[in-house]
């Protein structure tokens, strides 16, 4: 039985009961009958945009398959850090050459060096803002990175 109908056969015992129209007791029923039935309305309403939102959300999850697939390569193992085939499922990705009528992308003159992650052995890149932070979350396992760094003057 949907709240709707629960709704419906209380308001029905509710007339079954023949109470006097006229009589405050009567009209408060009345008003929280009306108030429950928005609510159960509302409630179905809710219901079926989750429904619909999560067949969406699925959609997208295949679709999001389907592309991963073509960037990285048709592989059925299910970590996306290491697996059964031996590959890095992160580094898989490598961007293409720009087209000759397209003009390099310019690199900064930002300093990169490589960090090795003490849990998962993975090196990261980090740029000299982050040191100065003192740590930085690892991408690929979420260990907490701590730099202690001294500048000569």
């Amino acid at each position: 039985m949907t709240i709707v109908e629960k709704v419906a056969y209380l308001r029905g015992l509710a007339e079954g009961l023949n109470l006097n129209a006229e009589k405050s007791e009567t009209k408060m029923f009345s008003a929280i009958m009306d108030v429950l039935e928005e609510l159960a309305e509302s409630h179905d309403e809710l219901a079926e945009t989750i429904d619909l939102m999560s067949a969406q959300l699925d959609e997208v999850d295949q679709d999001l398959g389907q592309v991963e697939e073509l960037i990285y390569g048709a592989c059925e193992c299910e970590d996306d850090e290491c697996c059964e085939c031996g590959e890095h499922h992160a580094d898989a990705f490598e961007p293409a050459a720009p087209a000759r009528d397209e003009a390099p992308v310019e690199e900064d003159d930002t300093e990169y060096y490589e960090v090795e992650c003490p849990a998962c052995h993975e090196v990261i890149c980090v740029d000299e803002g982050i040191l100065e932070e003192g740590s930085v979350e690892c991408p690929n396992c979420g260990e907490k990175l701590e730099f202690e760094i001294e500048f000569e003057n």
